[in-house]
Parts: structure tokens; C-alpha cells; sequence
């Protein structure tokens, strides 16, 4: 399994960006993926991820604001992030796993600038 980040930049507190993941390997659509992120100094953290199904869940802190989909034709999973804030800045990582071994992106940096 590959998984390919992208979609990350500088943009001003309240704007938008939607990254993308882009996934190699057989049966994408067969698993859920995640997004997490990391910010200096701080520990990964989950931040959505989506079921095979369809069905998402948020971290609290940007619940309402952040929005998991897929394309299991594209094998492709995006996070529309609005209503950005300084803490949302972090590198964002998409991830999957496979049994017990979780395979990451590459990272894509988010700087949101107050």
C-alpha cells in the first residue's frame, strides 16, 4: 500500500483547503482510512476518518468544521478543512491499515496563519 498526500499550503485563519490522499494497492475500498496530524512539539493525533461505508467520525476540535469523504473509483480520500484556525496547523498525514500493520503518507504541511 502507497498513500499519496497532497493539497497542504499556507492560507489565512478562517479559509479552506481540501487535501488528498491518493492510495495504491488492491482493494481500497475495502478498508477505512484516517487522517491525522501533527503539530511541533506534539504528539500525533487522529483527526476524521471514514469507514469502507462511508461513515465518518471527527476529533472534537474540528468537529463541524472538517469533512472526510472517498472515492473508492479514484481510490482517493479528502479532508475539506474550513473555518481553519492557527491551531490547525500541523503536518497532516493520511493512513490506513492493513491487520496489524498501519501504513502512512508522506505528509502534507498546513499553515494556517493568524
Amino acid at each position: 500500500v502507497q498513500l499519496q498526500a497532497s493539497g497542504g499550503g499556507l492560507v489565512q485563519a478562517g479559509g479552506s483547503l481540501r487535501l488528498s490522499c491518493a492510495a495504491s494497492g488492491v482493494a481500497f475500498g475495502r478498508y477505512a482510512m484516517g487522517w491525522y496530524r501533527q503539530a511541533p512539539g506534539k504528539q500525533r493525533e487522529l483527526v476524521a476518518a471514514i469507514t469502507s461505508g462511508g461513515s465518518a467520525n471527527y476529533s472534537d476540535s474540528v468537529k463541524g468544521r472538517f469533512t472526510i469523504s472517498r472515492d473508492n473509483v479514484r481510490r482517493t480520500v479528502y479532508l475539506q478543512m474550513n473555518s481553519l484556525k492557527s491551531e490547525d496547523t500541523a503536518v497532516y498525514y493520511c493512513a490506513t491499515d492493513r491487520g496489524s500493520a498501519r501504513y502512512w503518507g508522506q505528509g502534507t504541511q498546513v499553515t494556517v496563519s493568524s
